[in-house]
C-alpha cells in the first residue's frame, strides 16, 4: 500500500493554475526526486502534501497514521538570539535527550548538540534541520531543495546522508532539487514537473526522455555525462559487494504531454 497517493490534483492561486492533473504515489522505503524549472510547482506540491496548501480539486490520500518529516529550503534565524542546537530541537516541545542525540547522529552531526545555532555553517544548519525532521521517526521525509546554497561536495555529502537515513530508518524520501547530477545518483525514481508531470521513471529513463531534454535544454548533455560517470562507478562497486536494491528497479517511463 502506498504511503501517499495523489490523483488528478489541481492547485490554483487566484486565476493562476500552479499544478494541473498531478498523479503520483510514494511507496515505503523509496527515494523519489522531483525536478523542474523555477515556477514549475515543486515547492507547491510539497506544501500541498503537508497540508499547508489546500488543493482546488483532486484526491490526496495519506496512509492512516502517516508521520511526515519536512526539511525546508532555508530557515531565517535572528543572529542575536542565543540558542543551542539542543534547545532549538526542543522547540516547540521537549524531547528526551536520547531522542535528540539519536536524531543528530542520524543526521550525521552527533557532536553539535551544545553549539550555538547562529555559529553553524550552512551545511551544519541543514543537517540540524534534517535532525529536527527525524525527531518523530517519519515514515515519509520531504526535502524542499534542502541542500540549496551548499557547495558541490556539501551537496554530495548531504544526499549521501539521506541515503543512509533511508537505509537505517526505512523511511521513504520525496525531495525537490535543482542539482540533477547529484540527486539522480540517490534516486530510485524521478518525476519531472512543469506544472504537470512531464515524465517519470527511473533516472536513466528520465534522462533519455524527450520531455526531459526539451525542458532542460543544453544542460542535459553535462548532466547526463556526470550522472552516467557516477552511476557506472557505483555499479562497479556494487558488483564487487552486496548489490543495492532499489524500489524502482522496474524500468518504467511515463511521458505526459
Amino acid at each position: 500500500m502506498p504511503l501517499l497517493s495523489i490523483d488528478n490534483l489541481h492547485v490554483t492561486f487566484g486565476r493562476s493554475r500552479i499544478l494541473e492533473g498531478i498523479d503520483l504515489h510514494i511507496d515505503p522505503g523509496e527515494i523519489v526526486t522531483v525536478v523542474g524549472p523555477n515556477g514549475s510547482g515543486k515547492s507547491t506540491l510539497l506544501r500541498t502534501i503537508i497540508g499547508a496548501i489546500q488543493p482546488g480539486s483532486g484526491r490526496l490520500v495519506r496512509q492512516p497514521g502517516l508521520i511526515i518529516g519536512y526539511v525546508p529550503q532555508r530557515l531565517a534565524i535572528d543572529a542575536t538570539l542565543p540558542m543551542t542546537v539542543t534547545r532549538f530541537l526542543n522547540l516547540p516541545r521537549r524531547h528526551p535527550t536520547q531522542v535528540v542525540c539519536q536524531a543528530l547522529e542520524q543526521a550525521g552531526v552527533p557532536g553539535l548538540s551544545q553549539h550555538q545555532v547562529t555559529d553553524l555553517s550552512g551545511g551544519q544548519l541543514q543537517r540540524i534541520l534534517l535532525a529536527r525532521a527525524l525527531l518523530n521517526k517519519p515514515d515519509l521525509l520531504l526535502l524542499d531543495e534542502a541542500a540549496q546554497g551548499l557547495d558541490h561536495r556539501g551537496m554530495a555529502d548531504f544526499y549521501r546522508q539521506i541515503e543512509n537515513v533511508r537505509r537505517d530508518m526505512g523511511c521513504a524520501v520525496l525531495m525537490v532539487s535543482h542539482e540533477l547530477h547529484v540527486v539522480m545518483r540517490a534516486s530510485d525514481r524521478v518525476i519531472c514537473l512543469n506544472r504537470h508531470v512531464c515524465c517519470q521513471g527511473t533516472p536513466d529513463r528520465v534522462l533519455s526522455s524527450p520531455a526531459y531534454r526539451e525542458l532542460f535544454g543544453s544542460d542535459i548533455a553535462e548532466t547526463l555525462a556526470l550522472y552516467r560517470h557516477y552511476h557506472d562507478q557505483s555499479h562497479q562497486v556494487s558488483a564487487a559487494g552486496e548489490p543495492h536494491r532499489r524500489a524502482a528497479d522496474a524500468d518504467i517511463l511515463k511521458v505526459h504531454h
